[in-house]
């Protein structure tokens, strides 16, 4: 019955409250990622004072969630803790605090998880996205990776763990049942239109095997917030699915610049906007920041 649900669109189970997960949607929103520059569009916002306006006109719209990367003196992907600390401080002054700032600990092919997990145990974030993949990339790291889970739940520091197949989904399962990974409530972020470092353009479908891992019991409702991000024009399209199923959706032109029409957005704002617009008029209600710190 539940697969039957999943793969119709329709709310997982409309018959347990406490396992639908229907609360109010949390817009997450990726302004920059690590790669892109102004050649890929002039309003991405790479310096701090742009990531913090932007997040000011993002959070105005209705995102209550930032994911965060920032950029060295010559924009490049960096980790740096210092300007991490600068960043944070300018964010949080322009959104009034209206916003959760999540860290990424992506390596970009330049950190290794000792320097990922340094990062945040010197900076200690409220929030952190962790690739299980690149955290663990082998089982040797295990032991390590446990300990630094652990560090986060005595910190309270919210990590976001990133998957992006069905196999990283196994994994992270398998993680929990030997309590590598201690939380006992997990935010998961579904990641469609990549796998093994290839690029493509999602599309509604690929959500499919992520829900289906519901059914299958490799996670359970009752104790992960999940949400989606996805590459390429489909966003919208992929987001009404991920709301419709009880997912929280990240859009933001580090995956995507382009409206539902096809045009490029003005900004992460104008993504922003459209995404508002569909959760009202799907009947659902938008988590403002404090309904936001609630359910993560």
């Amino acid at each position: 019955m539940l697969r039957n649900m999943l793969y119709s669109h329709q709310p997982l189970n409309t018959n347990h409250s406490a396992l639908t997960k229907m609360e109010p949607i949390i817009i997450s929103v990726a302004p920059n990622g690590a790669r892109k520059t102004k050649n890929d569009h002039p309003n991405i916002p790479l310096e701090i004072d742009e990531i913090a306006e932007d997040a000011r006109q993002c959070a105005e719209a209705g995102a209550t969630f930032l994911h965060m990367h920032i950029r060295d003196k010559n924009l490049g992907h960096t980790l740096d803790v210092e300007t991490y600390r600068q960043a944070i401080k300018a964010v949080r002054a322009a959104t009034a605090n209206k916003m959760i700032i999540q860290v990424t600990s992506e390596a970009v092919g330049i950190y290794k998880p000792p320097e990922q997990m340094k990062m945040v145990m010197d900076l200690r974030p409220e929030s952190v996205s962790l690739s299980i993949r690149e955290i663990i990339p082998k089982p040797d790291y295990e032991n390590t990776a446990k300990e630094f889970f652990t560090f986060l739940n005595k910190e309270e520091i919210l990590p976001q763990f990133i998957l992006y197949d069905t196999d990283d989904v196994k994994y992270f399962s398998d993680l929990r049942k030997r309590e590598i990974i201690p939380q006992e409530k997990v935010f998961v972020l579904f990641v469609l239109g990549k796998k093994s470092g290839i690029v493509k353009e999602a599309t509604v479908s690929d959500l499919d095997p992520f829900l289906e891992c519901f059914a299958d019991g490799y996670l359970k409702l009752a104790d992960t917030v999940w949400s989606v991000t996805a590459f390429g024009k489909n966003e919208l399209a992929i987001m009404k699915k991920t709301i419709e199923c009880g997912g929280h959706p990240r859009i933001g032109f580090e995956n995507n610049q382009l409206i539902a029409d096809g045009s490029t957005a003005e900004n992460n704002a104008a993504l922003v906007k459209q995404l508002v617009k569909t959760i009202s008029e799907s009947g659902r209600k938008l988590a403002d920041i404090t309904t936001t710190r609630h359910l993560l």
